[in-house]
């Protein structure tokens, strides 16, 4: 029996022009009758280094967000997606909301994912955790933005560090054992879970391999995205090989 593809929900995933592994790693995710259709956010593909690079990345991402939302709800999605976590933490918890807030009313209402609203629930999934060591793909200037927004949701962030890529295009290039050896060395015996950002990192799979050696969560950024978009459409799923979080919660 053929199933109808988006017959039980049509997600609108709005990823930035760069990225090469959101698309590929929620298709891998997706139940059946559930679909995905992605819309870029043109950026160019120039260095990541400096505070400034960072901050101008932002300002083009603010330029083009709204084109790439009012293109994919075009083919009417249930709900829609930010594949992109830096944008959605960058400036704190206000400006996180008013970017919910803006999606949700450009779109003419419909329900938006975030990745500052989905690590909250994904972590707590997991049980009574407080510390955290954090793996990022962004030079120091990130990895400030980062320990902040986590401290704001009320967690400790024991060791944050990771692979530094150069550029949005480099991070999906990193091999996985450079990533493994950027896990081994945040997991200080303190840590409770190691959370993952950078959606263009390509974490998925390698996150389950991770918490079955380290013994604890490991948690992707696109699996929490993709975990917490199903969960608020109603759609209870288990999917092996991604973690705990999508095959038991």
């Amino acid at each position: 029996m053929f199933e109808q593809e988006g017959r039980r929900l049509k997600f609108g995933v709005m990823v930035p022009s760069t990225n090469t592994v959101v698309q590929t790693e929620f298709a891998r995710m997706r139940p059946g009758g559930v679909s995905n259709h992605v819309s870029r956010i043109h950026i160019p593909d120039r260095p990541l280094t400096t505070e400034a690079d960072f901050a101008a990345l932002m300002e083009r991402v603010q330029a083009e967000l709204m084109a790439a939302v009012d293109r994919v709800i075009t083919c009417r999605p249930h709900a829609l997606i930010m594949g992109m976590s830096a944008e959605t933490f960058w400036d704190g918890p206000e400006a996180s909301a008013r970017l919910a807030a803006g999606l949700a009313a450009r779109s003419g209402g419909l329900d938006v994912t975030l990745a500052s609203d989905a690590f909250g629930p994904a972590i707590r999934a997991h049980g009574d955790i407080r510390r955290l060591a954090v793996l990022t793909p962004y030079q120091k200037a990130g990895e400030d933005k980062v320990v902040r927004f986590f401290e704001g949701l009320g967690f400790e962030v024991v060791a944050v560090g990771g692979v530094q890529a150069t550029g949005p295009v480099e991070m999906a290039d990193l091999s996985p054992r450079i990533i493994r050896d950027a896990l081994i060395r945040l997991n200080d015996p303190a840590v409770e879970a190691i959370v993952q950002l950078g959606t263009n990192l390509p974490m998925a799979r390698l996150a389950a391999v991770a918490e079955f050696w380290l013994d604890k969560p490991v948690i992707a950024v696109n699996t929490a995205l993709y975990w917490h978009a199903l969960r608020r459409a109603g759609i209870t799923d288990r999917v092996e090989g991604f973690g705990a979080l999508l095959a038991a919660h």
